[in-house]
């Protein structure tokens, strides 16, 4: 199905050592360029004392969003090894950071992208990988009098209740598989005394 897409549910951590260097990875499930930049920057600040802060993200259901950033190691030893891991998982919205505190001893080409490698693969392996459907939301808003109408549509429908308020007006908001939604759309659409809310 092109709406479903696997992603990680909460942040994880991995860790590889190597001849006294330490690649911590750190993976974030982000749906943002914004929560990357953010999340790098926090990063970048906690280990303040890291030699380099390496990361890559993929983001979108259609997964052609992606960056691989080097900082400061030799190109495509640090980055692209990451971005490979998030790649052969077949992952997407997941940010992964790889911190490495030098250990004195030069690792070399290999080295680093089997360290950098290995260190993401611990985190991606920490972490709880979930299948997500590509959703959209409706906002609606409705009378009384149109009630029972609107919720055999919810019923046959099936989208998720994502809230309702029922006290001066009628109001729901509602998710479901982007595949599904222009059906409950022109169900919706034709009740009477409905309006959909931006």
């Amino acid at each position: 199905m092109e709406d479903v897409y696997k992603t990680i549910e909460t942040p994880a951590e991995g860790l590889y050592k190597e001849k006294g260097s330490k690649f911590i990875a750190l993976a974030y499930p982000v749906r943002t360029e914004e929560a990357v930049k953010e999340i790098v920057e926090e990063i970048k600040v906690r280990y303040y004392d890291a030699r380099h802060h390496c990361y890559a993200y993929r983001l979108g259901v259609d997964k052609k969003k992606f960056r691989a950033n080097d900082d400061g190691e030799p190109s495509s030893t640090a980055g692209k090894p990451i971005l490979g891991q998030i790649l052969s998982y077949d992952l997407t919205d997941i940010l992964i950071v790889v911190v490495r505190y030098f250990g004195g001893i030069k690792l070399g080409v290999s080295g680093l992208i089997n360290a950098y490698r290995a260190a993401a693969a611990d985190a991606i392996g920490h972490a709880r990988i979930v299948e997500k459907t590509d959703d959209e939301v409706f906002r609606i808003k409705f009378d009384y009098t149109v009630m029972n109408e609107v919720m055999r549509v919810v019923k046959e429908e099936e989208p998720e209740v994502m809230s309702r308020d029922f006290s001066m007006e009628c109001r729901m908001t509602l998710s479901i598989r982007k595949q599904n939604a222009s059906r409950l759309s022109s169900r919706l659409q034709q009740i009477e005394f409905l309006s959909f809310e931006n």
